[in-house]
């Protein structure tokens, strides 16, 4: 992996290469091509093996293989709805320790990849991933042989945990090996997996209940933690590179000025401005260093090394979400992520309490929302891919990352109809059939609009994209936290019509959010950019 991760350019090319305090590299190559240097940001420095131009084919081996664990993700939180009444009666334990078990569970993934992205850029893609897996894994088996609930909701935690890292370092491995238009696209299809386990996970946690008992479920997820362990550490080639990290490229010119400030105090003050501009060897005060772009010598390339300090989560969380175009666009991402939680979770009470059926026929009604949840993710993804390249056309070929979202119009206006018609069609006990319509609906146009905000996250913290993502995630964990607490009582008090009305009322306040960041986010960005660059250079 450390191989992986050094870049194979010649000494000559290297001692060219200038970190500018913008987000673009310098590059000085052959006289062949040109006399001028050419610009090229963070997202295509030169790197060894980079992974984007990897063959289509090892790429869709990395797609399946990070779809397949994410989907991990949306199986455990509900995987063991269907067993809990089996759980109380076995372990003497009561519903509430039960649904602490559920919301710790959710609370905890949605905030733990802070941690897990962090990490990668000490230790790549592919540690993380095995790591975390293996952690999963564990947590799995103790369950399944557990004899007190206070285990279980431990073990829970600790799946949590393991869980929780491809939700962040998936997007940011999507991030590494596809060019932006292509975003679109691979975050639909790699998100739709982790959206089949809402809808599965009832069918499979029931059948496996009630044919084998509440531990078949975890020895179910053991065995599918295994086939993606032996997939990641096979198939799975790293995909990170250092060069194309943010976070390396600070603390690489941070390093760089710190010694050559202190070198400088060494060095001779009868020094000629000529003789400064020759050799770069020759340092200068320390002001003058401050002004001129940092030259890289090869063997900082080679050897720069982070260590846990160097990428401590914290800052960068608190920098991602001080940022309004990002801070905005999480509240809307993590008030659809509860929207979709609340659904499942308070439809499948409704299909028991008023429709008396079993876990597995619950099941099958969720299918219905899982299924237009990864169609209108698939061709979401798609569409905000043709968005973004028909934009980028009739603006003479230059996009910015709001433009992605220019795609989420087409379903704002049927979105919060169909969350109003689930809402009267449950309250007024029609016919299933009518519900699973609107399921479907609803399910299709949430993720059609979340596809497009997710790519727009990746695409808005270009070289931090994973700590992007995982504070998405931590904002998603929060919201559904907070909306399963919530969902029983409301629905309890004012029933399925007036929940699902007030959240109807939320989604169109989520689509306002979002077109807010539509017009307003590249100047906040770009104000954001500015200023960041302001505080590095006072550094």
């Amino acid at each position: 992996m450390a191989e992986s991760q050094r870049s194979t350019l010649s000494p000559t090319d290297v001692q060219s290469m200038e970190f500018q305090e913008t987000d673009t590299q310098t590059h000085l190559f052959s006289p062949k091509m040109s006399n001028e240097p050419i610009k090229l940001d963070i997202e295509h420095a030169i790197v060894g093996d980079d992974p984007r131009i990897w063959s289509n084919a090892k790429k869709n081996v990395v797609l399946f293989i990070i779809s397949g664990a994410s989907m991990i993700a949306g199986l455990c939180a509900n995987i063991q709805n269907p067993a809990n009444a089996q759980i109380e009666q076995q372990l003497h334990t009561s519903s509430g320790d039960i649904s602490l078990s559920l919301s710790l569970f959710i609370l905890t993934q949605g905030n733990f990849p802070v941690i897990w992205s962090a990490i990668s850029e000490i230790k790549g893609r592919k540690t993380v991933y095995l790591f975390s897996i293996a952690l999963f894994t564990l947590g799995s088996a103790i369950v399944a042989v557990s004899r007190t609930i206070g285990l279980v909701i431990g073990m829970r935690i600790l799946q949590a945990v393991g869980s929780s890292a491809v939700i962040a370092i998936g997007a940011a491995t999507l991030a590494d090996i596809y060019e932006p238009h292509q975003r679109g696209t691979m975050m639909g299809v790699f998100y739709s997996a982790p959206l089949l386990g809402p809808s599965l996970g009832p069918i499979i946690g029931g059948a496996l209940t009630q044919g084998l008992g509440w531990r078949a479920v975890f020895w179910f997820l053991v065995i599918w933690g295994g086939i993606i362990f032996s997939a990641f550490l096979f198939l799975f080639k790293d995909t990170f590179r250092k060069e194309r990290s943010v976070t390396y490229r600070n603390v690489l010119k941070r390093r760089l000025r710190e010694q050559q400030s202190s070198e400088a105090k060494d060095e001779s003050r009868k020094i000629s401005e000529k003789e400064l501009q020759v050799n770069v060897e020759n340092q200068t005060s320390s002001k003058d260093i401050e002004g001129q772009p940092t030259v890289i010598p090869p063997s900082a390339i080679r050897e720069i090394k982070l260590s846990i300090t160097d990428v401590n989560p914290f800052p960068p969380y608190l920098s991602i979400i001080s940022r309004k175009n990002n801070f905005a666009i999480f509240i809307a991402s993590g008030l659809i992520f509860a929207f979709s939680f609340s659904i499942a979770y308070t439809c499948a009470r409704t299909l028991s309490m008023y429709y008396n059926y079993d876990a597995l026929k619950t099941g099958l009604v969720l299918l219905a929302f899982g299924i237009g949840s990864v169609t209108g993710s698939i061709l979401g993804g798609r569409w905000s891919d043709r968005t973004l390249a028909r934009l980028k056309a009739a603006n003479g070929g230059i996009s910015f990352p709001e433009m992605r979202l220019e795609s989420t119009k087409v379903a704002m206006v049927w979105l919060p109809l169909s969350v109003i018609g689930y809402a009267w069609v449950c309250q007024e006990r029609v016919h299933v059939a009518a519900m699973c319509v609107m399921l479907f609906l609803a399910g299709f146009l949430s993720i059609w609009i979340y596809t497009s905000t997710l790519a727009y996250i990746v695409d808005a913290n270009t070289g931090r994209s994973s700590t992007a993502v995982a504070t998405n995630s931590s904002f998603r964990g929060l919201s559904a936290f907070v909306a399963a607490e919530i969902a029983v009582p409301l629905q309890d008090s004012i029933g399925d019509g007036g929940l699902y009305t007030l959240w109807a009322g939320l989604v169109i306040i989520t689509e306002c959010i979002i077109l807010l960041v539509l017009y307003k986010g590249r100047k906040w960005r770009e104000a954001s950019d500015e200023r960041e660059k302001q505080k590095l250079d006072g550094k």
